[in-house]
């Protein structure tokens, strides 16, 4: 079934799926096909461990770093992985904040501001998981004043698994924070990265700057 589809699109974070259901998605991810992880499909299938490799790095469901592995850091302008113990996935309160984009020269990220700001959202911080094979793409300052870490958390990130491709977003919690342009444009763009390899969307007039979230109200 999953071999229709150019990408699959989750975020989903329910009950776990049959053996035959996961190991139908392993193949086709493997086989070359294309996954968008948004928001809280990064909480899901904690038991799964190709899943884990698949998105890199999730949250709670009983994550630590001693059983699922490090966190992602940028520090000192690269990312790192960071084992200290603690356990995973955590947020604030819902506020506005600023992405910086950390790999520019991706399809995904060419040609957008170097900083935007997003609309009110969960920022995740503490995010742990296999970390492997994945390029960060945009990260954002967890505050300590909003029980953050104080450290740039990834907010997107791509993945290989196998011949496949996963673009991964943390952002877009509720329909207030999809409404802002830069969740909206990243999240069509990495879709299409996901199911082709390529980008070929513009970038709209409307992408949001540093200082002010730019906004489309659904009807």
């Amino acid at each position: 079934v999953f071999s229709r589809y150019g990408a699959v699109v989750l975020n989903y974070n329910g009950d776990a799926w049959s053996g035959q259901t996961r190991s139908a998605f392993d193949e086709y991810v493997r086989d070359g096909g294309g996954v968008v992880i948004y928001h809280a499909a990064d909480n899901a299938f904690p038991e799964w461990k190709q899943f884990q490799q698949m998105i890199a790095v999730g949250g709670w469901g009983n994550r630590t770093t001693d059983t699922f592995g490090p966190m992602i850091r940028f520090r000192g302008g690269k990312a790192v992985l960071d084992s200290t113990s603690r356990r995973c996935g955590n947020h604030g309160r819902r506020l506005p904040f600023q992405v910086t984009l950390r790999d520019r020269k991706h399809p995904i990220a060419h040609g957008l501001p170097p900083v935007w700001m997003h609309a009110g959202d969960e920022l995740y911080d503490s995010l742990c998981g296999p970390a492997r094979d994945f390029t960060l793409l945009g990260t954002a300052h967890s505050l300590p004043t909003n029980h953050g870490t104080n450290e740039q958390e990834p907010m997107l990130l791509t993945i290989r698994y196998g011949k496949g491709r996963v673009f991964h977003t943390t952002l877009g919690h509720d329909v207030p924070a999809m409404e802002c342009v830069g969740f909206i444009s990243t999240f069509e763009r990495g879709t299409e990265w996901a199911a082709t390899g390529k980008v070929t969307l513009k970038v709209p007039a409307d992408f949001p700057g540093p200082n002010e979230p730019s906004l489309r109200k659904y009807q």
